[in-house]
C-alpha cells in the first residue's frame, strides 16, 4: 500500500522593510565610557603659563635687584652730618652716625639710631635721614635753659626737669640770652661731683626757683635783684650785692618727711620775717639775717 506524501508547511513571507535579527553586539549592558581630555590639554596643564613664568622670572630679578643694591657701593654711606646742635657735643653726634659708615643705606635703622641721640643729655628730639646720595644726616632739637647752676669751676646749663645738659667755665662770660635766668651759686662741698647728665632733686630745684624768683619788694627791700648761694652751713642764702646783706635760710629739700606746701609755708614765714625787720630796721643798716627759724629772727648790723 503506498502511502501518500505529507504537504510541506509554507514558508513564512518576510515583509518589506523588516530586518533581520542581529546578535546582540559584543560588551551589551556595559557602562559607557565618558570622553577623555585631550592629549594637548593634558600636557598643557602641566606646564606653567607664560604669565606664571613672566611672575616668577620678575620676582627673581627684583631679589636680585635688592641684592645688589644692599651690596652696592651705590647704596652705602659715605657721609654724615647733622644740624641744630649748640650745646651738643659734636664729638657725640660725629660718633653716632659714622660708626656706621660703609653700611648698606636701606640696613640702617634710623629709628634706632634717633632713640640713640635722644639719650643725650642736651637734646630734646631728634630726626635721622638716610638719603639715596649716600648721605646719613641727623637733625636735632635741643632742651631749653630753664636756669644756670655755678659751682667755682663750672657753670652748667639746666632744663626745667632739673637736668644738666651742658657746662662752660665758671669765668666765661654769661650769655645774654641766659643772664636773665634763674641762677644758684653752689658752694656746697658735693659741688664738685656734679657733672652733665645729672638731674638736681625736684624738691632742691623747686626751692631755689621759688627762692630766685623772689621780688625783693615782696621783703620790703629796694634791691633790684637777689642772687642765691647755697653751702653747707646755712643751706639756702639770699644775697642783695647792691644793698650788701644777706639771709639765711637753712636747708630744703632734703627732709623726705616735709610736703611741697610745708616748704610754701615755711618759706612764706621767712619772707614776712624779713619784711619785718626791715620795716623796723633800714635794710643799709644790715648786714646778716637768719630767718632759718621764722619764730626767732636774728640779724647783725654792718660793720
Amino acid at each position: 500500500m503506498k502511502l501518500k506524501p505529507q504537504p510541506r508547511p509554507p514558508k513564512a513571507r518576510r515583509t518589506r522593510g523588516a530586518s533581520r535579527p542581529r546578535a546582540a553586539s559584543r560588551g551589551a549592558g556595559r557602562q559607557a565610557r565618558r570622553p577623555g581630555v585631550p592629549l594637548r590639554r593634558r600636557v598643557g596643564a602641566r606646564l606653567p603659563s607664560i604669565r606664571r613664568l613672566i611672575a616668577a622670572v620678575g620676582a627673581v630679578a627684583t631679589a636680585a635687584v635688592l641684592v645688589a643694591l644692599l651690596n652696592g657701593p651705590w647704596m652705602r654711606v659715605t657721609g654724615v652730618g647733622w644740624a641744630g646742635e649748640r650745646y651738643t657735643a659734636a664729638d657725640d653726634l660725629r660718633d653716632a652716625l659714622e660708626a656706621h659708615e660703609g653700611a648698606s643705606l636701606l640696613a640702617v635703622d634710623t629709628n634706632a639710631l634717633r632713640e640713640q641721640i635722644e639719650r643725650l643729655p642736651s637734646v630734646e628730639s631728634a630726626s635721622v635721614t638716610a638719603g639715596i646720595g649716600g648721605r646719613l644726616e641727623a637733625t636735632v632739637v635741643e632742651r631749653e635753659v630753664a636756669f644756670t647752676w655755678v659751682t667755682p669751676t663750672w657753670r652748667f646749663l639746666g632744663a626745667a626737669d632739673g637736668t644738666i645738659f651742658a657746662r662752660e667755665s665758671a669765668s666765661s662770660e654769661v650769655d645774654p640770652e641766659i643772664e636773665g635766668l634763674p641762677h644758684i651759686d653752689d658752694h656746697r662741698s658735693t659741688t664738685a661731683l656734679l657733672t652733665v647728665g645729672d638731674v638736681i632733686p625736684q624738691a632742691l630745684l623747686r626751692t631755689a626757683m621759688r627762692v630766685a624768683s623772689l621780688d625783693p619788694a615782696l621783703l620790703g627791700s629796694d634791691e633790684s635783684r637777689l642772687s642765691v648761694q647755697l653751702d653747707d652751713e646755712f643751706g639756702f642764702r639770699m644775697v642783695a650785692i647792691e644793698e650788701g646783706w644777706q639771709v639765711a635760710l637753712g636747708v630744703y629739700g632734703i627732709d623726705p618727711r616735709e610736703t611741697a606746701t610745708e616748704a610754701d609755708e615755711r618759706l612764706e614765714r621767712q619772707v614776712a620775717a624779713v619784711r619785718t625787720l626791715f620795716a623796723a630796721h633800714a635794710e643799709d643798716e644790715v648786714g646778716w639775717v637768719d630767718v632759718r627759724n621764722p619764730g626767732k629772727v636774728y640779724f647783725r648790723a654792718k660793720g
